[in-house]
């Protein structure tokens, strides 16, 4: 059970390096930069669950804006063969359609939204609670932070 523990502990500790390394490499972009330091970069760093229900929301709402944009065209050209009544009636029966799917789109990601985020503080109180052992205060148990270590040298030279 022991040796199972230690694995999970350095598997964590192998993905959480991992993850960090990326999360900085996104963050030292100038591009990505540049957008976080605007008012609404701010914001979004600030409030997480905004943030993923508008990224979860834009990114599901393409395909439908998507189709109905080929649709609109698609309906314009027919219109110019003749069809004109038929066009307004198609637009307007498609519009409401359009308003219904993202209305829906937007519902579910504020749900997926919020249960993601009921998930992750849930899995890192239990992992905080059951497995204090892998870290403490963003140490890991056991190892020596810089500043202790610098601190014993100093008390040790004197």
């Amino acid at each position: 059970m022991q040796s199972s523990s230690s694995e999970s502990g350095a598997d964590f500790e192998q993905l959480k390096k991992r993850w960090t390394a990326l999360v900085k490499h996104f963050k030292d972009d100038p591009r990505v930069a540049r957008l976080l330091n605007t008012r609404l970069g701010r914001y979004l760093s600030s409030h997480s669950f905004v943030a993923l229900t508008a990224l979860m929301f834009c990114a599901m709402a393409a395909v439908p804006v998507g189709l109905f944009v080929t649709f609109a065209v698609v309906t314009m050209m027919i219109s110019a063969v003749g069809f004109v009544f038929c066009e307004a009636f198609l637009l307007f029966v498609g519009g409401l359609a359009l308003l219904w799917v993202l209305s829906g789109i937007a519902l579910f990601a504020i749900v997926a939204s919020a249960v993601v985020n009921v998930l992750h503080v849930t899995t890192f109180s239990l992992l905080n609670r059951y497995y204090p052992h892998l870290t403490k205060k963003g140490v890991i148990e056991g190892e020596k932070t810089e500043c202790e270590t610098s601190t014993e040298k100093d008390s040790k030279a004197n």
